[in-house]
């Protein structure tokens, strides 16, 4: 690597400051989005939102966040990492209005897509600038605290969401981007230089027209066999069988690539590959549960939108406590003793959410989200680090790529997968109910829990409102037991790929360019 310009350090300070307000965006905006969910669902707040579409307005996100990801890195170092990321935020604002006065779920499903355009190029950016503004000790301090940023927009954003939602309408959760996305511009015009990479890697056209259209195409056979409950409908299994093929093909074209964006190879490797297999799977099953608690706080108990996004507030706590926890006892036993038991705990906090039902204390509740929190924690952070340290220094920026679109591919999945599950489980449970619905309005119940409660007050049938919030607890009890199988996979699979012994290899250190003060000249412009 190229030495970094040596930037003073109140300069180094700043630019840090601006990249967590980056950061803090992106994680911002999804916890927002998970409280707003019911909301939307709702025909006179919101949209009358289904929960398929629901399901896309997630997923869109998260699926051009994960498939361009990998693509954004080489923009930045072809065109400047700065002028990458403060492009990224000018789309993510226009999203975000866009989102905001969206006047049907196709709309907002449009420019939910849009965001994630603006985050992919956002979080790859925002990664290489603070990587080449520090250097030697200074950089993992300033990665440490960079990393807090997820743990402020976790917390902040279910509080944030329910304050709007308390006072103004649906989009006001969206339109709080753009204040924030002015203050970071702001900082990047004055403070960031444009660094960029010696080396420029080609763009990869192919990858990224055939794994998104990959992607797209399996995602739409997932959730809509929740909509049509019939796996053997042409309209399900086609485009998931398309979209699988794609995806073949598209490890075959960066297997052929000389330098792929995405690096298949990668995943060879017993730890890096099970460890990113785990860890999807993981993204997957904390994806599908937080789809579930948004209407079930909310929908079946009845929460206002601030009192679910303070009762939220315990995940969020409980993934920054054990991030570091995590880490010191990784120090101490190793990594396979701590994240292999850990991601265990994980897989039974969200198997008892079968547990939960009408009745369940908040009390309860509130323990279970610490408790789930605190073990993801505790396995995210170290397992992370462990991955990318498996790989030469050489092979880092590739290794990012994979781990992240591993990650975001398996909260794609978890949306769709999970989504359809409980809309399968909660029209069956429902359907006994239907006898006395007049049959123009019985399709509507059908839908989603949220549409059954406005049938009901349209005919004014009480009992139909009960009806539906039990078909929509038996719904998440059936999900959140097949989440628990898969969670309990992860942690299979990551007790395979983590060696048994704890031994650590010494990393060769990396000269500090801070102290040094020599750096080779390049662009900054």
């Amino acid at each position: 690597m190229t030495a970094p310009l040596a930037l003073p350090k109140s300069r180094r300070r700043l630019i840090l400051a601006v990249l967590m307000v980056c950061s803090l965006l992106i994680w911002l905006d999804n916890t927002v989005l998970s409280i707003t969910l019911e909301t939307l669902a709702d025909p006179v707040r919101g949209l009358g939102a289904s929960p398929a579409e629901l399901q896309w307005a997630t997923g869109a996100y998260t699926l051009v966040f994960a498939t361009l990801m990998f693509t954004a890195g080489a923009m930045g170092d072809s065109f400047g990492h700065r002028n990458v990321l403060a492009i990224g935020l000018v789309i993510f604002a226009g999203a975000s209005i866009w989102a905001a006065y969206a006047g049907d779920a196709g709309q907002l499903i449009a420019a939910r897509a849009g965001m994630g355009v603006g985050a992919a190029l956002i979080m790859p950016a925002n990664f290489a600038i603070l990587l080449w503004t520090f250097t030697g000790p200074g950089r993992a301090t300033a990665i440490a605290i960079s990393s807090t940023s997820t743990g402020v927009g976790m917390a902040a954003g279910p509080v944030l969401a329910g304050l709007l939602l308390g006072h103004f309408w649906w989009g006001s959760v969206f339109l709080v981007n753009v204040p924030i996305i002015v203050v970071a511009l702001a900082g990047i015009i004055l403070l960031v230089p444009n660094f960029r990479s010696p080396t420029v890697r080609p763009m990869d056209p192919a990858g990224i027209l055939l794994s998104i259209s990959g992607l797209a195409a399996l995602t739409y056979g997932l959730i809509r066999a929740g909509q049509v409950d019939d796996w053997s409908r042409w309209d399900v299994w086609a485009p998931t069988a398309v979209g699988l093929v794609l995806l073949v093909a598209f490890v075959l074209v960066e297997l052929r690539t000389k330098e792929p964006s995405f690096d298949p190879r990668l995943l060879v490797q017993r730890m890096f590959g099970g460890g990113n297999a785990s860890m999807a799977l993981l993204f997957f099953s904390v994806a599908a549960i937080t789809f579930y608690n948004a209407f079930y706080m909310q929908g079946a108990l009845g929460y206002s939108p601030m009192k679910a996004g303070l009762a939220n507030v315990p995940t969020a706590v409980g993934a920054v406590i054990g991030a570091p926890v995590g880490a010191h006892l990784v120090g101490r036993w190793s990594l396979r003793p701590v994240a292999v038991p850990a991601l265990t705990v994980a897989a039974f906090t969200m198997g008892a959410v079968g547990f939960l039902d009408l009745h369940t204390p908040l009390v309860w509740i509130e323990i279970l989200l610490l408790a789930q929190g605190l073990s993801v924690g505790m396995v995210m952070a170290p397992v992370t680090g462990a991955l990318i340290s498996s790989l030469p220094l050489e092979r880092s920026g590739a290794g990012s790529a994979v781990t992240n679109t591993a990650r975001q591919v398996g909260s794609v999945l978890g949306i769709a997968v999970g989504g359809t599950i409980m809309s399968i489980a909660y029209r069956g449970a429902i359907e006994p109910s239907l006898g006395d619905v007049p049959e123009a309005l019985q399709d509507s119940a059908r839908v989603s829990a949220e549409q059954a409660r406005h049938v009901a007050t349209t005919i004014h049938q009480p009992t139909l409102a009960q009806a539906a919030d039990r078909a929509f607890i038996h719904a998440m009890h059936v999900g959140a037991v097949w989440i628990m199988l898969i969670t309990l996979v992860a942690a299979a699979v990551l007790l395979v790929a983590l060696p048994a012994a704890g031994k650590k290899k010494d990393p060769t250190p990396e000269p500090d360019y801070e102290e040094a003060r020599s750096a080779e000249p390049h662009s900054t412009a």
